[in-house]
């Protein structure tokens, strides 16, 4: 007798399906919290700014820093193989009066390697990489600058549990949207453990990942327009309203698919948008 039809004769094979089911739910849940963190990786400000251009017939392709830690100058490399392709590095400070600095890079071996000057925390340089030859320019960013910004240290000890939380609070909040759409489903408890993992990445670990980058636990409102911090109070406050609507037994299961949802989207919003930035314009007055 196969394992299936001996629990459908003892009445369990509803369980079954049933586990099945939820099984199913975790692996989508997975799916999309997988698919917006790739969709953030690519898209955040402060990742590398990648891509290829061609110069004299080939293809060359650059990894551009966005973002570096204080202590030393950021280094700008391109592997170009070729040894009659040149480069130049134009940089000035974001939000300044600066003229603009041009400087050559130096050839190590098959790479083309510049230095960017540091700045303080939450300081932020523009700066342009050309490739010459022949009388061919080739602006590596087009006409839009890259902009990197510096930052303070911060300790693999908030980092990873940061991450590792965040990651799994979105996770638990798009399970429990899934959950919510059953009208026979348990999304209340879900929901407790979205805030509550919520709560620690995004309200402890995520000032203190503030405070070591740039100085400040909060910048959102109502001290700033961080859209970082911001976000992540609004995501809060959908998720309190939701357990507020299901408190003590009362029907609440649109306003959890909702909460859900408003995560995803705030979380889809790349990540360091508007950002802690110093504007030294303000600094040199």
């Amino acid at each position: 007798m196969r394992h299936e039809d001996r629990l459908m004769k003892e009445g369990k094979f509803p369980d079954v399906r049933l586990a099945r089911h939820k099984g199913w739910l975790w692996v989508l849940a997975f799916a999309i919290t997988a698919a917006s963190v790739v969709y953030q990786r690519r898209t955040g400000p402060t990742y590398p700014l990648r891509g290829n251009v061609v110069m004299d017939g080939k293809e060359v392709a650059y990894s551009l820093l966005r973002t570096y830690t204080v202590g030393d100058s950021a280094p700008v490399t391109i592997q170009v193989p070729d040894t009659a392709i040149v480069g130049v590095l134009r940089f000035r400070r974001f939000k300044s009066n600066d003229d603009w600095t041009i400087r050559a890079p130096q050839r190590k071996a098959d790479t083309l390697v510049a230095h960017l000057p540091e700045q303080p925390p939450a300081g932020k340089v523009m700066y342009f990489v050309t490739l010459e030859k022949d009388g061919e320019h080739v602006s590596l960013s087009g006409e839009t600058p890259v902009i990197l910004r510096y930052k303070g240290y911060v300790p693999a000890a908030i980092v990873i549990p940061h991450v590792l939380l965040m990651f799994m609070a979105m996770l638990m909040s798009t399970r429990t949207g899934l959950e919510a759409l059953d009208a026979n489903g348990r999304a209340y408890r879900f929901m407790l453990w979205t805030i509550g993992l919520f709560f620690i990445g995004g309200f402890i670990l995520g000032p203190l990942m503030q405070k070591f980058a740039f100085g400040a636990f909060w910048t959102g409102i109502p001290f700033g327009k961080d859209l970082t911090d911001n976000k992540t109070l609004i995501a809060m406050l959908g998720w309190v309203w939701a357990w507020f609507r299901c408190r003590k037994g009362r029907e609440g299961r649109g306003w959890i698919v909702m909460a859900a949802v408003l995560m995803l989207v705030v979380y889809l919003i790349p990540h360091s948008v508007l950002g802690s930035e110093l504007d030294f314009t303000q600094m040199n007055e």
